[in-house]
């Protein structure tokens, strides 16, 4: 292990998750928390999974960042609709060199948090690396993570050259450090392209879930819903090579059999809508719809998709049920 200090912003099912797991290997991690800060403070956490459970019964908890040490390596974990707030939370806990690890869906992330954090302090010497979690996981309660399965993560630098020689030492170096705490990570040099794979499922899955109060299973056991599903990633696999990313459409239909096999799931954006919470909805639909109007491609289906969702945010934000 190297001896890198980390922090973990948003301590839920993904940060939580992974936070614990890079504890556990015995690397120094402090977690900012909200409302689970009494409880962990107190009780520390706990991951419940079927690679077997742990328990942390001690952890550095943080109910604000100003608190918290500077940090070498700083993980992203927070829903995107909290990314407004990461220039006054990332600020006081970053170094000059730290690197930024953005465990986030959706499209954008990256350079939206760098050209935030611009305005609050230099980042020319910063390495943002972007990371896709292939993960099912929730949060049972305060503190307790219930891992259900996956868990890999693809990890690619912002901005970074196509080639892997070029790639900054810190990068290896948290690759390494993710590997020795049993976390999968497969690195690649073109991180757009992965954001688009991710999406491919992302978009109909994350979408259709909350609009259809559907799991995955239901979304794939219906021939109706199959159907839009595949729609729905046609769309994506055309608006992803305007922009020059290019998947094998053959990748579509490993994802439809990944899906087929894995444990029955609602998904991240449905469990926010069940409990009243924002949706990614910008983040995850909202910014792949800007792409292709911006190319001039028709996108009925991911276009209306966005705008059911954008209706069921407004009633969230409304205090209405969805």
């Amino acid at each position: 292990m190297t001896d890198k200090r980390y922090a973990v912003i948003g301590c839920g099912a993904v940060g939580g998750f992974y936070g614990a797991k890079l504890s556990k290997a015995g690397l120094e991690v402090h977690y900012l928390l909200r409302s689970d800060y009494e409880w962990v403070k107190t009780h520390g956490l706990k991951v419940l999974s079927p690679q077997g459970d742990f328990s942390l019964p001690q952890v550095s908890a943080y109910q604000s960042s100003k608190a918290m040490p500077l940090c070498d390596v700083v993980i992203v974990s927070l829903k995107t609709t909290q990314n407004h707030l990461l220039p006054q939370l990332l600020k006081p806990i970053l170094k000059p060199d730290s690197t930024i690890v953005v465990l986030q869906n959706g499209l954008g992330n990256e350079a939206a948090i760098a050209n935030s954090l611009a305005t609050v302090m230099d980042v020319s010497q910063l390495t943002i690396i972007g990371g896709l979690c292939f993960l099912c996981s929730n949060k049972l309660g305060p503190g307790v993570i219930k891992h259900l399965d996956y868990g890999a993560i693809k990890m690619g630098l912002h901005c970074a050259d196509d080639e892997f020689e070029k790639t900054p030492r810190q990068f290896n170096e948290i690759v390494h450090d993710f590997r020795e705490a049993s976390i999968q990570v497969e690195q690649y040099s073109n991180l757009p392209l992965e954001r688009w794979k991710k999406l491919l499922w992302n978009i109909p899955f994350n979408g259709l879930s909350v609009v259809l109060d559907a799991k995955t299973n239901e979304l794939m056991a219906s021939p109706a819903t199959l159907a839009l599903v595949k729609d729905l990633m046609a769309e994506v696999i055309a608006t992803a090579a305007a922009t020059g990313c290019h998947i094998d459409p053959d990748f579509s239909a490993h994802l439809l059999e990944l899906t087929q096999k894995m444990f029955p799931y609602h998904t991240s954006m449905k469990l926010d809508a069940d409990a009243g919470r924002e949706m990614e909805v910008e983040a995850m639909v909202g910014n792949p719809v800007r792409v292709a109007q911006k190319h001039q491609l028709n996108c009925p289906q991911m276009e209306m998709l966005y705008h059911q969702l954008q209706f069921l945010n407004d009633r969230i934000q409304k205090g209405y049920a969805t």
